[in-house]
């Protein structure tokens, strides 16, 4: 069991919380662990659309013998006729655990602080830690382990980028960054990925920062609700493409978080090659989560 109230970012838990949650993850995939949550109920609030976050959560509690329940905009009042603190509130008196996917981050931080029950991040615009998970039980079944796993991130400095980095931090894997000037990860995410004894290289060049990597791992330039940035980040992002030009420099295998803009940030060819992870990433957010929610509610 994890000693955390909630799972707001990826470093919320240790080292060795990480290694808990993966290890039952892949328990619980193989059949070897049957745990149940049986009567327990995840109450799942969406602010954004998803696909992967809302399946993989029902279906994985449902696999569990527990219950999920999705709570959409026209659901619920969320934070326009009642505060937030009141549905933290009165959803803790239901569920057994919280996941929440919003824009604002701040928002999320005001569920948890009144929450009796675990709260999950099921994404915010500064973190996806539930990604994470996914991501690094991918590289652990492709790789064995994480030992001399090197990675690259190429692309954008978003939520998803920065829970890797702090990701690959808490697992000792080596990582690479390569983001166009303006949309670096942010400084703060940096420091903390340091202070865990890991900080990225930081390179300008995509091809060099490939060069050497096992994992080539990219995510949208335009990320919902960056719409009216479009043509401003597609300029900005010039040069940043995961095609197969790119991986003539590298061995890598690609990872993406999904869904993909097909010829933004990264080609068609590529996804339908034999180099990907992808699908296996989208597949491990079923049982990183399941993994999670066990550890935490059991």
């Amino acid at each position: 069991m994890l000693d955390i109230d909630h799972l707001v970012d990826i470093d919320d838990l240790s080292p060795e919380d990480v290694k808990t949650v993966l290890d039952r993850a892949s328990a619980l995939k193989s059949g070897e662990d049957t745990t149940q949550l049986s009567q327990q109920t995840l109450g799942m609030l969406f602010e954004k659309p998803s696909t992967r976050t809302r399946i993989s959560f029902e279906t994985g509690m449902t696999q569990l013998g527990g219950h999920a329940i999705f709570l959409g905009p026209e659901d619920i009042q969320l934070g326009h006729g009642e505060p937030l603190k009141d549905t933290s509130r009165v959803l803790s008196r239901y569920v057994d655990v919280v996941m929440v996917r919003l824009f604002d981050h701040a928002d999320l931080l005001e569920i948890a602080n009144y929450a009796d029950v675990p709260v999950v991040n099921g994404l915010t615009d500064e973190a996806h830690p539930c990604q994470t998970l996914a991501d690094l039980l991918t590289i652990k079944e492709a790789f064995g382990g994480f030992d001399d796993v090197q990675a690259t991130w190429v692309g954008d400095g978003n939520n998803v980028g920065q829970s890797f980095v702090l990701g690959c931090a808490l697992a000792g894997i080596d990582l690479t960054v390569c983001t166009p000037p303006g949309y670096e990860m942010s400084d703060a995410v940096l420091e903390r990925a340091a202070e865990l004894g890991d900080a990225p290289e930081v390179v300008e060049s995509p091809k060099e920062a490939v060069a050497d990597a096992d994992v080539l791992y990219t995510d949208v330039w335009v990320s919902m609700g960056q719409e009216d940035k479009r043509e401003e980040k597609l300029d900005a992002f010039d040069g940043y493409q995961v095609n197969m030009d790119l991986l003539s420099e590298t061995d890598a295998m690609v990872m993406h978080c999904l869904p993909a803009h097909r010829g933004e940030e990264i080609t068609d060819d590529v996804l339908e090659s034999d180099r990907v992870l992808v699908w296996d990433q989208a597949e491990n957010r079923l049982h990183a989560q399941k993994g999670l929610l066990v550890e935490l509610v059991e």
